[in-house]
């Protein structure tokens, strides 16, 4: 079975819109390692859509983007992307799989046939896999901005702490930290 890791970028005051993170080389080559580790992409339809709606342009040459930026997106085009969604059933970019049934069945199949693991990046969707005890580890790059404004992690609340284990925090050369957590049993 493969762990699941909830990975986002944040501000320091907890705000994960995508457009507040720092942008750069150093930030890509982060989660282009963290992608190129995991076994799957889990997204929620709104995470899907946003970048749905872009990579697979790069991926093809539609849009202009330097070569890194193109290679990544070749890597996700290949790589298995599952989507949970209650409102949207049709999902046409390459290798894309909606989880249809019960959220706990669904995902915990995903990890157990996922050796290599599955990484999540969207928000509220970590919200509700956190509550039912799904996610295993956290991968928080965590950047020098306090944003004040939302929406922030864990808007919608657990019903308990969650008490986790350091296993690194990397600094980056552009002020963000790395920081990888695993739950603790």
């Amino acid at each position: 079975m493969g762990l699941l890791t909830f990975s986002i970028n944040a501000t320091l005051d907890g705000c994960v819109d995508h457009q507040e993170g720092i942008a750069d080389d150093e930030t890509h080559a982060y989660f282009t390692r963290l992608m190129d580790d995991g076994g799957a992409m889990l997204w929620g339809r709104v995470t899907y859509e946003m970048m749905e709606c872009y990579w697979p342009a790069v991926a093809c040459g539609d849009v202009d983007a330097p070569s890194a930026i193109r290679e990544w997106a070749v890597k996700l085009e290949a790589k298995p992307k599952y989507v949970v969604s209650s409102t949207r059933k049709d999902f046409p970019w390459s290798n894309s799989h909606h989880i249809v049934d019960d959220l706990r069945a669904g995902v915990q199949r995903l990890k157990d046939a996922t050796p290599a693991g599955v990484l999540l990046g969207s928000g509220k969707l970590a919200t509700e896999l956190d509550r039912l005890d799904l996610i295993d580890e956290y991968k928080l790059l965590i950047h020098p901005r306090i944003a004040g404004h939302g929406p922030t992690l864990y808007q919608g609340g657990l019903p308990s702490t969650r008490r986790l284990a350091l296993v690194s925090a990397t600094p980056l050369r552009n002020g963000a930290v790395a920081m990888h957590y695993r739950r603790e049993a």
